[in-house]
Parts: structure tokens; C-alpha cells; sequence
């Protein structure tokens, strides 16, 4: 039988593995709804879930530890990932520009990326528990939502308003509030449609264990 640690474990595999699946891969746009997104929207809404699952397990503390651990993840891996585009490819190599291109995020971009995704998932993890310190495990659904709700709209606030504000004269504030309202409706959605995976997530997390075993 798997101990409370191991769940733990895995489900921080999975929360890395939703980041730097978003973060990767979200520079293809798709359209939900019509609304344009990047496919980083099929992973991302998973961290907050998450931190949900984990805060009602684990308590806030531990939390908190998979939100760091994703913030030196994403550290890592813009760090990385500028080494490998600056570096001379082989001779037979003979997709170094569309490489380039790919991973070729602004310096504007980088930092969004991690403003929003430090201050969001706190932000979350800190509502959250503060509805819980208030209810108790009552209305989980509830305190799950509206964390997130809360979290996504910094999230998506924070991101387009340091990756693209004034980028051209047409990025004015009214802008940036035409794109960050449908893209965090889309979030909101997302989140509800995740409920029942939060329950199943503390159902199978305590299945490990209480928190007192931590």
C-alpha cells in the first residue's frame, strides 16, 4: 500500500509535469468556445487542483512546497532552454532556426510566466486555506472554486499585463482587458469541470494516510 510521502510524490510529478507541459508547448494557439487560448490551458488548471488536494491532505505548508518546487522548475528550465538555443548546432543539423523559433520566448514573456505563476498559485493556496481555517472540511467544492477563481484571474492579469502591455500602442489597458476577461471565463470553466477530480484527489491522497504520518 502506497504511503501518504509516495502519493505525495506522484502528485508533484504530476503538477511539474502539468508546468512544464504548459509552459513548452503553450506557444500553439487553439480556439475554446471562440476563445483563443494557448493549449497551455489544458495542463496549467491542473496545478490548482493541486494545491487544493494537497492543502486539504497535507495542510498549507506542503502546499506551499509544490509551489516552490514548480517556481525553481520554471527558473530551471528558462535558464536551460536559453543555453540550448544559444549553442552552435552540429553541421547536419538543419532546424536550428525553427528550433530557435520555437523556444524563442521574449525576455517579457519569461517574466510573466513566472510573475504570474508565483503570485497566482500563493494566492490560491493562501485563499483556500483561509476559507478552510473559516469552514473547516466543509464545502470543499466551494472553497476549491473560488481559490481558483481568484488565482486564475491574477494569473492570467499578471501574465498579459507584463508579457504584452504597451508591446504595441494597440496593447492598452482596454485591451488587455478584452483579452484577460474571455481567457479567465475559460479558466473559470475549467476549474469547474475539474471538481470531481479534487475529490477524487483528497479521496486517494488520505488513502495513503493522515497527516499526522508527514
Amino acid at each position: 500500500m502506497l504511503t501518504l510521502e509516495k502519493r505525495l510524490d506522484y502528485l508533484l510529478a504530476i503538477y511539474i509535469a502539468a508546468i512544464v507541459g504548459a509552459e513548452l508547448l503553450g506557444s500553439k494557439f487553439i480556439t475554446i468556445f471562440g476563445v483563443v487560448t494557448s493549449v497551455g490551458i489544458l495542463a496549467l488548471p491542473l496545478t490548482f487542483v493541486i494545491n487544493d488536494v494537497v492543502s486539504e491532505v497535507a495542510g498549507k505548508e506542503r502546499a506551499r512546497n509544490f509551489v516552490r518546487s514548480g517556481l525553481y522548475v520554471l527558473v530551471f528550465l528558462f535558464a536551460f532552454v536559453y543555453v540550448a538555443r544559444e549553442l552552435p548546432p552540429a553541421g547536419f543539423f538543419q532546424n536550428n532556426e525553427a528550433y530557435r523559433s520555437v523556444f524563442g520566448n521574449s525576455l517579457r514573456v519569461i517574466l510573466g510566466s513566472l510573475t504570474a505563476f508565483a503570485v497566482s498559485e500563493f494566492t490560491d493556496v493562501f485563499v483556500f486555506n483561509a476559507m478552510r481555517q473559516k469552514w473547516g472540511q466543509k464545502f470543499l467544492w466551494l472553497r476549491s472554486n473560488l481559490s481558483n477563481f481568484v488565482g486564475q484571474l491574477i494569473d492570467t492579469s499578471v501574465f498579459i499585463f507584463v508579457a504584452f502591455y504597451l508591446t504595441t500602442p494597440a496593447y492598452n489597458i482596454p485591451k488587455m482587458i478584452a483579452i484577460i476577461v474571455p481567457y479567465w471565463l475559460l479558466k473559470m470553466f475549467f476549474s469547474v469541470i475539474e471538481t470531481p477530480f479534487t475529490y477524487l484527489g483528497v479521496k486517494w491522497l488520505r488513502g495513503g494516510g493522515s497527516a499526522a504520518d508527514i
